[in-house]
């Protein structure tokens, strides 16, 4: 198979420096990408300023492919996604040239002549990927491996607390959004009320971007709702993260908070969603309602599309939907350190033999994704599969802390113990700020 390409799925950051990393190892790449342009799914955030820096955002691989056609890396600053894509992204796709195959979505990925039950002679078979073209045409191209970046962008959680649509969330779907809202283009937004769902960085920038809104838009109400109780680790690492932009994103959604501007409901866990005039009335699993809202920002997280891999043997945590080797380190209900390992191949290879999941996939519905965590997944996998075990199994990356030290059941209990590395006696900070009372 050795005249056989390395197929990637994905043309995002992962993916893209995928190709790179095999290139440079004299392997073939063929990335297969659904959207019609490189990094479609970060184009689709594009107005978002990322909080890590240039070089926390450029792969040295494709850095190094870059700098044959006289491309540099922009030295600092933090660019947003659109900024990303044209200073680093695009280009990079344009030098790998046709290498990159533009709407073409993968349907399934499975081995020649071989479905899931069939033992025999399967590892020395090529994997089969099958394509569908955006006229509904299907082709089938054979691979030596199968690096799959697809991310899991487009398959947000739904609002329901329960990990299903609430009730009436389906009917509902014109009055929700699942990105952070755009400043530049605020008519959804200005002069009427808008509940944000979710507690991670992504609804931190939602609560700055509608703040910057209502600043310049009297009557802008904005209603915060969050499933857990307030505790020291609510709003980020601030000062303490090694991210500094990271830190300061949830210390701006604090301030928001104390200001009044943000009106922060906790303990709120959605289980239906009802129309009322043309308006969402979000109901908690306790019968609790919040006032009707123009438009629900749903920000609850993202799972990953298993179902084009249906015929490849997986090993995954039950819980996160990710690779079993690296969940512990990533779960938040376990997971009590700012800081977590970087990951390679020997962690993400799957029992399907040349089968590897990078990037935000490998973290199934973690949270904490890093593009640095993805591209040193991606050189140690590259390594193993052009038989470098040695730099396969290296460890390149210190990833930086976040200066968050509790797990998910911590912070949903904030008199019990603390667990993991937290020091037992450490219990999380509980802040009485800004919960708003509910209208019932």
């Amino acid at each position: 198979m050795s005249d056989l390409p390395v197929v990637v799925i994905g043309a995002g950051p992962q993916g893209l420096a995928a190709a790179a990393h095999l290139l440079e190892r004299g392997v073939e790449p063929l990335v297969l990408e659904a959207g019609d342009g490189p990094a479609s799914a970060v184009a689709e955030w594009a107005h978002v300023r990322l909080f890590s820096a240039w070089p926390e955002l450029v792969d040295a691989a494709a850095a190094r492919l870059l700098g044959t056609i006289g491309w540099s890396a922009p030295p600092t600053g933090y660019p947003t996604g659109a900024q990303w894509i044209s200073g680093y992204l695009a280009p990079l796709a344009e030098a790998l040239g046709d290498r990159v195959r533009y709407g073409a979505r993968v349907s399934g990925v499975s081995r020649r002549g071989r479905d899931r039950l069939v033992d025999a002679d399967r590892a020395a078979q090529p994997f089969t990927i099958h394509v569908v073209d955006p006229a509904g045409t299907e082709s089938r191209i054979e691979a030596r491996a199968v690096i799959d970046a697809s991310g899991t962008w487009r398959r947000p959680n739904p609002a329901g607390a329960d990990g299903l649509p609430a009730l009436g969330e389906r009917a509902a779907a014109d009055l929700l959004a699942h990105q952070v809202p755009d400043r530049s283009q605020p008519e959804r937004y200005a002069g009427r009320h808008t509940v944000v769902l979710g507690a991670g960085d992504s609804a931190f920038n939602a609560i700055h971007e509608l703040v910057r809104i209502a600043e310049a838009a009297p009557g802008t109400r904005i209603t915060w709702a969050i499933r857990r109780v307030v505790s020291a680790g609510t709003f980020g690492g601030g000062a303490a993260d090694e991210l500094p932009e990271r830190g300061a994103l949830g210390q701006r959604a604090r301030k928001a908070v104390e200001s009044g501007v943000v009106e922060l409901v906790t303990g709120f866990r959605t289980a239906a969603i009802r129309p009322e005039d043309g308006r969402a009335v979000l109901v908690d699993e306790d019968g609790r309602e919040l006032p009707a809202a123009d438009t629900v920002v749903v920000l609850t997280g993202f799972r990953p599309d298993l179902s084009f891999l249906s015929e490849l043997r997986l090993d995954l945590d039950p819980t996160l939907e990710a690779p079993r080797r690296i969940a512990a380190e990533i779960d938040p209900n376990l997971h009590s350190c700012g800081s977590v390992r970087a990951t390679g191949a020997a962690d993400l290879a799957q029992p399907e033999p040349d089968l590897y999941l990078v990037g935000m996939k490998s973290y199934g519905r973690a949270p904490t994704f890093l593009a640095l965590t993805g591209y040193e997944q991606v050189r140690s996998v590259v390594a193993a599969i052009a038989g470098d075990h040695e730099a396969a199994a290296r460890i390149e990356l210190v990833l930086p802390d976040t200066g968050v030290c509790g797990g998910a059941g911590v912070f949903d209990d904030p008199d019990g113990a603390g667990g993991g590395c937290c020091a037992p006696a450490a219990l999380p900070e509980v802040l009485e700020i800004g919960r708003a009372p509910v209208d019932v």
